[in-house]
């Protein structure tokens, strides 16, 4: 998890929610399939319940890259990260030549 995702939970829960409903759609999904897999199931069941688990993953998917531009807390956090980095970048760089 990135710094970013870090910030974002620890400060707002909806998104700490919908970043845990995108990884259980996405550990459901991964299960089944390789269930599928290595029992080597085929038919039109199997093939549906794949579509509709993948579906449930990218639909938790974007509703959680979607949290951030609506919500002002997951804003905020993004606001000072920026700032964070822009004078994280200044502290390293100087005008001094070395010669």
């Amino acid at each position: 998890m990135n710094k970013q995702h870090c910030i974002n939970t620890a400060i707002c829960t909806e998104y700490q929610k919908l970043l845990e409903d995108c990884q259980s759609a996405l550990e459901i999904w991964d299960s089944h399939r390789a269930e599928v897999c290595t029992s080597r199931l085929v038919g039109k069941e199997a093939g549906d319940e794949l579509l509709r688990l993948q579906a449930k993953f990218a639909r938790a998917y974007a509703v959680l890259q979607r949290h951030p531009q609506d919500c002002p807390l997951c804003q905020m956090v993004s606001t000072m990260e920026g700032r964070d980095s822009r004078n994280s970048w200044d502290a390293f760089s100087d005008s001094t030549k070395y010669v």
